[in-house]
């Protein structure tokens, strides 16, 4: 028989209130005693079902084992791409131990061990100015013609939330310690913490609390007075609020790839979103928006030191016959006139300075190939010009101009000081400017040494004519 609630109301009622023994209340409502003393005592009620569980019988404490092993294994990988699934460890039972059940069992305690191992974290708050965290992430972009994986370094403020992006071609330590001073500079101060993985370009041995950090960076972190917190291996959780912004900056601001001249206008473009997430973004679950906090969090920072650190690396060198500087294996031209000379060679992240008696004579795109040229045809005109059969073979001028001007020029028949004339013009205006014109070069009218006619003042002889005329005059008489 089904008790329904109007059937409990009954039994409760007449039990609490009128007093009924359970056997007289049995007898009136013709239902069994039993169930009229669960019902009486209020140990359970209509439509309470008890819970059903029951172990199946092929899971045994070996299977178990098994199983808890296979998760073993994929901690020790580290790899999550490359892990055992349910199915897998399924296959596994049966051909290593013979597993006489079905899948499902195997699923679904997989299911329930996996729920018992998920890991608790503990939510944190940051006190104004108190801590930034850093990581790095990658996206494809197109800088000019070519398609390139950039690598994203991203800081954000653990108070306000406020995010920093700025790309770099290698995560080298000239990278990682620019990417911390145009943080800084951009947040407008530093914060007491900075938090980020056992990067190598940082950290020279052990990781966690046992790390030991490599000179250079040492020494920026000195400059700039803030400690550093290593994370432990594969704790992403320690530092979740930058882990959220590389997924963020990758999703929206490289979603379609961009495409840009040079990875200084990529950089432009982030910072100006991130100034414009600054100003229109609020946090979930936090009480004031993006804009506010970064001000309060700025009376906290740190100040910025007087001198922005040198994070270049620095390196002296003498200047090949080519007139070239070597640096890890790949040549920068500087003007010939420093042939034989002792230059230092300056590199960032991106460029690579010379500089001869502290003045700057070339600046180049850094370049992380090997065993390559990276030459200036301006710095090659005074050589040109003296050997100018050599033009159109030398290896700066085959560099430097398109395989359309090179072949044009080639079959224009022009001569030593003709071509010379149209490289001054490729240094000064562009290759455009020479397209332009190219009708006045081959007729030869675009071309000329002197543009215009030298005027040639008089000049009066006659002090000259009176003395030659005295020295012949005296000639004369001596011969007489």
């Amino acid at each position: 028989m089904v008790i329904t609630v109007n059937d409990y109301e009954k039994i409760r009622t007449m039990y609490m209130r009128e007093h009924m023994s359970q056997r007289a209340i049995a007898k009136a409502l013709g239902i069994s005693r039993n169930t009229v003393a669960k019902y009486c005592a209020g140990a359970s009620y209509p439509g309470l079902r008890a819970d059903y569980h029951r172990d199946a019988s092929v899971m045994t404490p070996d299977v178990i084992q098994f199983i808890q092993q296979c998760f073993l294994e994929d901690a020790q990988e580290r790899n999550p791409k490359q892990h055992h699934t349910a199915r897998r460890i399924y296959d596994r039972l049966v051909e290593e131990r013979g597993f006489t059940g079905c899948e499902s069992s195997v699923r679904a305690a997989v299911r329930n061990l996996r729920r018992t191992r998920s890991k608790a974290y503990v939510p944190l708050e940051f006190h104004p100015g108190e801590a930034m965290q850093i990581d790095w992430g990658q996206a494809a972009v197109m800088l000019g013609q070519e398609r390139l994986m950039v690598n994203i370094f991203c800081a954000r403020l653990c108070y306000s939330c406020t995010p920093f992006a700025m790309c770099f071609r290698k995560q080298n330590t000239e990278a990682f310690l620019e990417g911390l001073a145009h943080a800084f500079s951009f947040f407008g101060g530093v914060p007491r913490r900075v938090i980020f993985d056992n990067a190598r370009v940082a950290v020279k041995s052990g990781y966690g609390k046992q790390a030991v950090s490599q000179d250079r960076y040492a020494a920026f972190a000195a400059h700039y007075c803030f400690e550093t917190v290593y994370c432990n291996p594969a704790s992403g959780n320690e530092k979740g609020l930058v882990e959220n912004l590389v997924g963020t900056t990758r999703r929206n601001i490289f979603v379609p790839v961009p495409r840009m001249s040079s990875m200084q206008e990529l950089n432009e473009m982030l910072v100006a979103r991130c100034s414009q997430y600054i100003e229109s973004h609020k946090v979930l679950r936090r009480p004031i928006a993006v804009k506010d906090a970064l001000e309060e969090e700025r009376k906290g920072l740190l100040p910025l030191p007087q001198l922005c650190y040198n994070s270049r690396t620095v390196m002296e060198v003498r200047v090949s016959p080519y007139a070239t500087a070597r640096m890890e294996t790949n040549n920068y031209s500087v003007p010939v006139k420093y042939v034989g000379c002792t230059v230092a060679m300056k590199a960032g992240a991106e460029t690579v300075s010379i500089y001869s008696d502290g003045a700057e004579i070339a600046v180049h795109p850094r370049c992380y190939g090997r065993n390559q040229d990276i030459l200036s045809l301006e710095h090659y005109l005074p050589i040109l010009e003296r050997k100018p059969r050599s033009i159109l073979q030398a290896k700066p001028v085959r560099h430097a101009l398109s395989k359309t001007l090179l072949k044009w020029l080639e079959i224009g028949e022009f001569s030593g000081r003709e071509l010379m004339q149209i490289l001054e013009v490729y240094v000064e205006k562009g290759e455009d400017e020479i397209f332009r014109h190219q009708a006045e070069y081959l007729s030869h009218e675009a071309i000329r040494r002197i543009p215009q006619a030298v005027e040639v003042q008089s000049v009066n002889l006659a002090a000259y004519d009176e003395q030659f005329m005295k020295g012949d005059a005296a000639a004369c008489q001596k011969q007489a």
